[in-house]
């Protein structure tokens, strides 16, 4: 391995990791401890406020490999013929390219995530993916199902059941048969001469929240009502007992330790191949979770708070340059690409990408990338800009805009957009019509004023750049 010109590049995805879930940000605070992701992240780059634009699972990694957002033009749909992702440039430039993921929303029909890899392997069995047809005999849907529960929610309820019946111990589920599908792809590829891409992601602690049985280990022992592992997303309150939601909340918990657990067998893997010290490597989420925090389970439009957008990121560079430095400026998903290829060598295959290399700001070169960050579905009517300090939710019209003080309330408990509606103005100013809605005003909880937007029409990328530091 030594000579070479381009580094090993390793991406290590979970699904639905909140932030304030790994105890790397949170401490002591943390539901559950991260040992394993905490060391990667302290080796590394870690970043304290990383956002997503467009959500949710798709939108998202549509920006993490082509380096544009998609918040405006893209919504849940399959990569474009015109698209060039990370995995086709990296092939281009010498690769060994390989994709191993049990997120089976990258191979349904036409999605084409899969395209310029080498090798890819899906890990059958998460969520909904339906890979036994057998009624399942030790899992019973009665056993996670309230009659209060929408009928609709039934059917999902009894794939997951099918799915996991057998499943108790970390081997039986998908989780760990990716990481130790991602090993063996080391193992096999020792010997390759050429540089390797590993894209390595499982959807876990993504729902239904089964922690294997060695991980579900934070619970109230008093605890003896049912296990809640697919809750509804509408008011928890209607739904749950407050003693069935902070039940609910220690299965994502075990979840989140189970992963963690996964991710160190795998890094192991990768340091025993000789794939560490001179890789480098990303350790990511796409999104976090809500657990009922303002009221509702699971992720949707309407709820663009921390405990959704906030995620953990950072990146190792090889020989651990440095490593160990934490920041708190603003990025968006669409920079993760060209931050990896910079980091590579190959930052001249970024000319047309939307989002920028986070390596200038990780030098000292620049104070900071964007200014603020802007967050939301494409079809939905809610939207999130925040910076460091505030946060501005703007809400469909009939229902009162929101702004936190992450600083002073980081759980978003308090609404001052009538005591700073001018900081309100300011941060929404960052984004024109196309990002926040055409003449929206920016309503407070006694009334409205209009606010003019800037760049109200015309070229969306150049909106983009607006956004950004020059």
């Amino acid at each position: 391995m030594a000579g070479r010109k381009n580094p090993d590049i390793i991406v290590i995805v979970s699904d639905s990791l909140r932030q304030d879930h790994v105890s790397y940000y949170a401490g002591q605070d943390s539901p559950a401890p991260t040992p394993h992701i905490d060391a990667l992240l302290k080796e590394g780059v870690a970043f304290d406020n990383m956002y997503p634009e467009g959500l949710p699972t798709i939108p998202v990694r549509t920006e993490w490999v082509t380096g544009n957002g998609t918040l405006t033009g893209r919504s849940w749909q399959p990569l474009a013929d015109t698209d060039v992702t990370a995995a086709e440039i990296l092939r281009r430039e010498g690769y060994l390219t390989a994709l191993i993921t049990d997120v089976y929303h990258y191979f349904k029909p036409g999605q084409n995530f899969h395209r310029g890899y080498h090798e890819w392997q899906w890990i059958r069995g998460q969520e909904y993916d339906a890979c036994r047809t057998t009624p399942p005999r030790k899992r019973r849907l009665e056993d996670h199902w309230k009659e209060t529960f929408p009928a609709a929610w039934r059917g999902p309820v009894q794939i997951v059941c099918q799915n996991l019946d057998e499943a108790r111990l970390a081997r039986d589920f998908p989780c760990y048969r990716t990481f130790e599908t991602a090993a063996d792809w080391l193992r096999r590829n020792r010997g390759q001469s050429q540089p390797v891409f590993l894209w390595v992601e499982t959807f876990d602690p993504h729902e239904p929240w089964t922690p294997p049985a060695e991980f579900d280990t934070f619970k109230d022992p008093a605890y003896r009502g049912k296990d809640f592992i697919l809750p509804p997303g509408g008011e928890a309150a209607a739904y749950f007992s407050p003693e069935e939601i902070k039940r609910i909340r220690s299965l994502y918990a075990g979840e989140v330790a189970y992963v963690d657990a996964m991710v160190g067998e795998f890094v192991k893997a990768l340091k025993e191949n000789g794939r560490y010290e001179s890789s480098l490597i990303f350790f990511l989420s796409d999104h976090g979770h809500p657990l009922a925090d303002h009221g509702k389970f699971l992720k949707g439009p309407d709820r663009l708070h921390s405990e959704l957008l906030k995620v953990p990121f950072g990146f190792k560079l090889p020989g651990g340059e440095y490593g160990g430095r934490r920041l708190t400026r603003i990025a968006q998903f669409p920079d993760v690409l060209p931050t990896l290829l910079d980091a590579a060598g190959l930052g001249n295959n970024t000319f047309d990408m939307q989002g920028g290399s986070l390596l200038p700001l990780v030098r000292g070169e620049v104070e900071m990338v964007r200014k603020a960050a802007v967050s939301g579905y494409h079809k939905g009517q809610d939207r999130c800009i925040r910076n460091e300090k505030w946060s501005l939710v703007l809400r469909p019209e009939g229902q009162p805009d929101e702004l936190y003080d992450l600083e002073k309330d980081p759980r978003e408990t308090r609404n001052l957009i009538e005591a700073h509606r001018e900081t309100a103005l300011e941060l929404k100013a960052h984004f024109g019509a196309a990002y926040t809605g055409a003449s929206r005003p920016v309503k407070g909880l006694q009334g409205s004023f209009e606010v003019a937007d800037t760049a109200a029409t015309g070229d969306l990328n150049a909106q983009k750049r607006e956004s950004k530091k020059n």
